[in-house]
């Protein structure tokens, strides 16, 4: 199950998107995380959503998501059940 984070600031810095999560700073570059966002117009960019749990931001000008997790690098593997005789 995905992790619940807090974002407490998102804005862009020229071609990084900045961020608070869980009370640290990150930079991530735009063209890197999302090429919708990279050709985005400053108006666009400025219009996100941010989750209440954290999981992710919406940009619904553009139909755009990003999730936290995978803006950290942090990777979730499918729940198997193993089958019993």
């Amino acid at each position: 199950m995905p992790r619940c984070h807090e974002i407490l600031g998102l804005h862009f810095e020229g071609d990084l998107l900045v961020m608070t999560i869980d009370g640290e700073e990150r930079r991530f570059s735009v063209a890197g995380v999302s090429p919708v966002l990279a050709r985005a117009t400053e108006k666009e960019r400025n219009a996100f959503e941010i989750s209440p749990s954290g999981y992710g931001i919406h940009w619904p000008l553009l139909d755009e998501d990003l999730s936290t997790d995978g803006l950290l690098g942090i990777v979730h593997s499918p729940d198997i059940q193993k089958k019993t005789a």
